[in-house]
């Protein structure tokens, strides 16, 4: 298979599966099967181009053009194949993890759950591949688009209001800020190609090249930076494998990833240097990153901490690109996997104790690793690896961000690095902590609440019991759940030994020097 004819299967597989999932909806395991084969063939396909783009191969292939110069079109290069590669692969790990969980908590409309999930995994892989701002505004609005019916999925009044919210600020701010800005670019520059170096030197004053980065990045509102970040915790009403798909397989990192490749490609490191056009956005960010946490901090909800916390560290990829550096840039590209792994299994890892526990609280979990051990020590490793803490991925990427910091004297931004990784420690640590080392309050009628919004809806409530995984006193969730997050905290330890293959492939993002 040529590259070009791969970067096509990549993105059209996922929709002939949505089709196939259509298909075979009366059989629930024919569509679980569908399913899963899908997303080992996308995840095989976007594979096989990693040689190519490693070897420096840039890929191109145009499929509509709508104006000389102007038209759908994706050429592949070391950022998009980062981001595709995590959307593909993970997309395996979470149907896995999907279809223990959506059985073991009886969800209604999973036929639905499992198509559109395709669909944006399809968008993901567009996005990724996106050779110009076009195609990847595209792409976005289809991913939001796909993911509108999975957030509103239980169908509760909560869930609909959640998706309008979700709705509004993603479509208000990427038709009202978004497609202004890409107007501008063409009006200004003549095309709207990623190219090395950026397509904008010299075509507008610093005062105009702040405002337009400014359009750009509050017009990416997936990438929620404050303060249009009400998206994401609203979303949380969703099931858990929509809120990992929402926070670490494509919708946040396809924001944090259209920021990079704008930075890069669109207006290049220079300009932004020179002028110093994206410095105010590097203060909101890191502004996003200390509130956002110290928000976390207040909730009890499990999943709304996550969010938050989410908030939080896409802000920090958000500050590696606003620091105009090539290995600020990189390392902010790091951060999209490390984040990744750790943030999915978190999420993961709160999704199966709702399903064996029926406990969404935070303050309802004390004692609770005692009876899932396996799932409080995956917390603790992703947790680790959020914080950044060896022998954990995230701490790689946060080192190369703070020396972007530093290579542009912002040390400011290094405190704030530094600061942060104390507040995660705060807000994620003692869930653990109170799991595995304080004893379990005293079981009452009420504890056993279905606070787990998508459960809210009225769903059949015999969640455990047969559906949970019991051996010798552990009450772990299906084993099905149980595996996936086994897997994504491994691959926590992994990226961590393996983190200098994934620099030198980003390398190139960074001008092609070294820091």
């Amino acid at each position: 298979m040529s590259p070009t004819t791969a970067i096509l299967a990549a993105v059209v597989v996922p929709l002939i599966g949505a089709v196939f999932i259509v298909l075979n909806g009366r059989s629930a395991n024919a569509r679980d099967a569908v399913t899963l084969i899908t997303a080992i063939v996308t995840f095989v396909v976007v594979a096989t181009l990693f040689d190519d783009v490693a070897s420096g191969m840039r890929p191109t292939v145009t499929v509509l053009e709508m104006l000389p110069g102007l038209g759908i079109t994706f050429t592949l290069e070391p950022l998009g194949m980062l981001f595709a590669g995590i959307a593909s692969g993970l997309w395996i790990v979470t149907s896995v993890y999907a279809v223990g969980y959506m059985r073991g908590h009886h969800e209604i409309n999973q036929t639905r759950f499992y198509t559109c999930f395709a669909i944006a995994i399809s968008s993901a892989i567009g996005i990724a591949f996106a050779g110009n701002m076009l195609t990847l505004f595209v792409f976005y609005e289809v991913l939001t688009l796909s993911t509108f019916p999975l957030v509103t999925h239980s169908g509760t009044d909560e869930a609909k209001r959640a998706g309008r919210v979700y709705l509004g600020i993603l479509i208000g701010t990427s038709i009202g800020l978004q497609l202004v800005a890409v107007v501008w670019t063409w009006n200004v520059a003549g095309t709207l190609d990623f190219r090395d170096g950026g397509i904008l030197p010299g075509s507008i004053s610093a005062g105009l090249t702040a405002v337009l980065i400014g359009l750009y990045v509050y017009g990416i509102g997936k990438a929620a930076l404050m303060p249009f970040h009400r998206w994401l915790p609203a979303a949380m009403v969703a099931p858990t494998p929509v809120s990992a798909l929402l926070h670490a397989v494509a919708v946040v990192k396809a924001g944090v990833f259209s920021i990079l490749k704008v930075s890069i490609y669109i207006f290049g490191f220079d300009v932004l240097s020179r002028t110093g056009a994206s410095e105010w956005l590097a203060f909101i960010a890191a502004s996003t990153i200390l509130l956002a946490s110290l928000v976390a901090m207040t909730k009890d909800n499990l999943k709304a901490r996550l969010a938050y916390s989410t908030v939080s560290q896409l802000s920090y990829i958000v500050l590696g690109a606003m620091l105009a550096s090539g290995i600020g840039a990189v390392g902010g590209a790091m951060h999209i996997a490390m984040h990744a792994f750790g943030k999915i299994t978190l999420f993961f890892c709160a999704g199966a104790i709702m399903v064996a526990s029926h406990k969404t609280e935070i303050s309802q979990m004390r004692g609770l690793g005692r009876k899932m051990p396996i799932t409080f020590a995956c917390f603790l490793i992703g947790a680790l690896s959020i914080i950044g803490l060896p022998p954990l991925g995230g701490v790689w990427s946060k080192w190369y961000l703070s020396l972007g910091a530093a290579e542009t004297g912002q040390l400011v931004f290094i405190a704030v690095f530094m600061i942060s990784s104390l507040l995660n420690i705060a807000y994620l640590v003692p869930i653990v902590v109170n799991g595995f080392f304080f004893a379990p309050p005293e079981e009452s009628h009420d504890d056993h609440n279905h606070d787990d919004l998508s459960h809210a809806a009225g769903y059949p409530g015999d969640v455990g019991g047969h559906n949970q995984w019991k051996v010798r006193g552990i009450e772990e969730a299906p084993l099905m759940c149980v595996g996936a997050l086994t897997f994504t905290a491994a691959g926590c330890i992994v990226l961590f030994f393996y983190a200098t293959p994934l620099y030198e492939f980003l390398l190139p993002i960074a001008g092609g020097g070294t820091p």
